[in-house]
C-alpha cells in the first residue's frame, strides 16, 4: 500500500527540518516545497538537506516576478497599509507562496499539506485559508497546533535535541535573537529580545536599510510614474538610469530608498488571532511607491471618491492582514478601489534623504486641481463673496449649539496636574 503525500512549507531551517523528520516517522512519503520570493536563500543547500533527511523530492519555484506583478503592485495601487504604518510584506506573500504550494500538491497528487507556522501567529491562518479558497478539500497538518507534537517538542531546545537524535544538520553559526522573514519586498523581525516592546532593536538587525544618521549626505531623487495606479516606470534623475520592468523598479529602490535608511518601522501590531505582537521591519522600495502614489492621487482623484477609496483601502488591507486575499468581499472591494485608479496616470518626482522620502513635484493630465481657480493672484471663476452664504450655512448649528448649552471650553479638558505628570 502506497503511502499518502504530504507536500510541506520548507524552509530548510531547524523547524521545517524537524517537522520534515516527524511526518516521516508519521510514515507520509514527503515532498518539500520552496518558494523564491526574493528572500537570501541557498536553495541548493536546502534541497540537499531535505533530501538527506529523507524527502522524495523537493520543488523550488521562483515566483518573484509574479509576486511582484500579482500582489506587491496591486498593494501599491490599491494603496493598502495594515493600521496606518504595516505595508503588509509578509501578509502579501503568503496567498503568492499558497498559490505555488497548491499547484504543485496538485501536480504531485498530494492529499496533505504541511507547514511550521505556530499556533499564535497570522501565517498559520494566511496559509490555510489561501489554500482552503483555492482548493477546499485540501487536508491539513499544522504539528504546532498538535497535541501530540507539542507534547513532545516545547520548543528550540527539544527541536535542537531531536535533531541532534535524528541526524539533522543545523547550522553551527549563532541564531540572532530573533526571528526573521524576508523577500523582495521586506525584511520582518520579530520574537525574541524583540517581544519586549521597551527593548529597542539594536543597529546590527536591520539588513536592508542603513542607520538615517549614517545615510548619504547627498539626496537621491527619482521620478515615477505611473499608469492607472501602477507604477511603470523609475528614472534616477541625476545618472538618467531607467528601469520599467516591476521586478527591476523594486529592487532599484529598495537599494537607493536603503541607503538613505527609508522604510524602517517598530510598532506593536493587533493580530488577527487576538494577540498585539512586536514587530520591526524594512520596507524601502514600497514605502517610496506608497508616498509618491498617495501624493498622486490626492492630485487626481474628487475629495469625496479618495475619501471612500481610502475607506475600502483600510478594509482591504485588513482582509489582507488577516489571510483574506482570495475571500469573496476581497474579491469585490479590490475591483471598486481598481475604479478608482483609471485616472491615476502621471509622474512623481521624489527626494529620499536620511529616512524620509518627499514628494517635490508631480504632472498629470488627469488632475483635478486648477491653478487658476486655487491662485491667490486672480479671483478666476471663483466668487469670494459666495463664500459668506457657505459659512452662514455651516455656522446655523454652531450657533444652535451655543443658543442651547452655552460656549464650548475646550482648554478645560487638557488641564495638567502634577499627578497628571508622573509617570504610572
Amino acid at each position: 500500500m502506497s503511502k499518502e503525500k504530504v507536500l510541506l512549507a520548507y524552509s530548510g531551517g531547524l523547524d521545517t527540518s524537524c517537522i520534515l523528520k516527524w511526518l516521516l516517522e508519521q510514515q507520509y512519503e514527503v515532498i518539500c516545497f520552496m518558494a523564491d520570493v526574493g528572500q537570501t536563500e541557498d536553495f541548493g543547500a536546502a534541497r540537499d538537506k531535505a533530501l538527506k533527511i529523507g524527502a522524495s523530492d523537493v520543488v523550488v519555484k521562483d515566483m518573484k516576478d509574479f509576486f511582484v506583478e500579482k500582489f506587491v503592485w496591486p498593494a501599491v495601487q490599491m494603496g493598502l497599509i495594515y493600521e496606518d504604518r504595516y505595508l503588509l510584506g509578509t501578509s502579501l506573500a503568503r496567498p503568492c507562496i499558497s498559490k505555488g504550494l497548491m499547484d504543485v500538491a496538485t501536480q504531485r497528487g498530494c492529499s496533505y499539506i504541511s507547514h511550521g507556522a505556530t499556533g499564535k501567529g497570522n501565517d498559520q491562518i494566511r496559509f490555510e485559508l489561501s489554500c482552503y479558497a483555492l482548493n477546499p478539500t485540501v487536508r491539513v497538518i499544522a504539528p504546532w497546533r498538535m497535541e501530540t507534537f507539542c507534547q513532545r517538542f516545547q520548543g528550540r531546545s527539544d527541536l535542537l535535541e531531536y535533531a541532534k537524535r535524528s541526524n539533522i544538520p543545523v547550522s553551527a553559526t549563532p541564531k540572532a535573537p530573533w526571528s526573521m522573514d524576508a523577500n523582495i519586498m521586506h525584511i520582518s523581525y520579530e520574537s525574541g529580545i524583540l517581544e519586549d516592546p521597551s527593548v529597542a532593536a539594536p543597529e546590527e538587525l536591520y539588513q536592508l536599510t542603513h542607520s538615517p544618521a549614517r545615510a548619504p549626505d547627498t539626496p537621491t531623487v527619482a521620478e515615477i510614474v505611473f499608469k492607472s495606479g501602477l507604477p511603470v516606470r523609475v528614472t534616477e534623475l541625476v545618472s538618467g538610469r531607467t528601469m520599467e520592468k516591476p521586478l527591476d523598479i523594486l529592487a532599484f529602490l529598495n537599494k537607493v530608498g536603503g541607503e538613505h535608511g527609508v522604510g524602517r518601522i517598530d510598532i506593536v501590531e493587533n493580530r488577527y488571532i487576538g494577540l498585539k505582537s512586536r514587530g520591526v521591519y524594512e520596507t524601502p522600495g514600497v514605502t517610496v511607491l506608497h508616498c509618491a502614489h498617495r501624493d498622486l492621487e490626492i492630485y487626481c482623484l474628487d475629495r469625496e471618491v479618495l475619501r471612500v477609496k481610502k475607506y475600502l483601502a483600510d478594509r482591504m488591507a485588513d482582509y489582507v492582514y488577516n489571510g483574506y486575499w482570495y475571500a469573496p468581499e476581497a474579491e469585490y472591494v479590490r475591483k471598486c478601489i481598481l475604479e478608482s485608479q483609471k485616472h491615476v496616470s502621471g509622474k512623481v518626482v521624489v527626494e529620499m534623504y536620511k529616512g524620509h522620502v518627499m514628494v517635490t513635484s508631480r504632472e498629470s493630465i488627469n488632475s483635478v486641481y486648477n491653478q487658476e481657480l486655487a491662485s491667490m493672484e486672480v479671483h478666476g471663476n471663483f466668487t469670494p463673496y459666495s463664500a459668506t452664504g457657505f459659512i452662514e450655512i455651516n455656522a446655523v448649528r454652531l450657533r444652535e449649539h451655543h443658543r442651547v448649552f452655552g460656549t464650548a471650553n475646550m482648554t478645560k479638558h487638557f488641564s495638567r496636574t502634577e499627578s497628571d505628570m508622573k509617570l504610572i
